[in-house]
């Protein structure tokens, strides 16, 4: 009886060591997402941001075709946080639309081909493109493009779903 016990315990006790590690919840972002350029409701952690300080992640800019990245005022008119579908309307309709603050509401627009004046857009995200550089990656009019500023910068529409706002 007290083998049994004793078998039954260890058992017990092997079984709760081996369900006991912490869980971490996973976040699935964008692949355009990145240290410099986080997505909405994505966070960065305090070790990827130390991390970020050492290897002195965004003090050299990157230049393409003679186009630097630049930070841009706010968009006037839009709300301090979640602002990349009303910067988007700023910029292309001169006015924050309230029914585009939402990055989904832009879906409502019909399919394009890349072009300047088009819209990138999903779910969580949108931007408006400016100029062609090459191949996938455009200068683009990005608010809320992390940090909870607005820059103007070269980036790629790869998977990106591109709309026509006029159309």
């Amino acid at each position: 009886m007290i083998r049994t016990v004793l078998a039954a315990a260890l058992v017990f006790a092997c079984a709760t060591n081996a369900e006991a590690r912490h869980r971490h919840r996973t976040v699935v972002a964008d692949p355009g997402c990145n240290v410099i350029f986080p997505c909405e409701g994505v966070t960065a952690s305090p070790r990827g941001e130390m991390i970020a300080r050492k290897l002195r992640f965004g003090a050299p800019q990157k230049v393409y075709s003679g186009h630097r990245s630049e930070v841009v005022a706010h968009p006037s008119g839009c709300p301090a946080r979640l602002f990349c579908g009303c910067g988007a309307a700023v910029r292309v309709f001169g006015a924050p639309l309230r029914s585009l603050w939402a990055a989904a509401a832009w879906f409502k627009f019909p399919r394009s081909n890349p072009a300047p004046g088009m819209v990138a857009v999903r779910r969580h995200h949108v931007f408006v493109l400016e100029q062609h550089i090459a191949g996938n990656t455009w200068v683009v009019y990005d608010a809320n493009s992390g940090g909870h500023a607005t820059r103007i910068h070269a980036r790629s529409i790869a998977g990106w779903p591109i709309v026509n706002p006029h159309g």
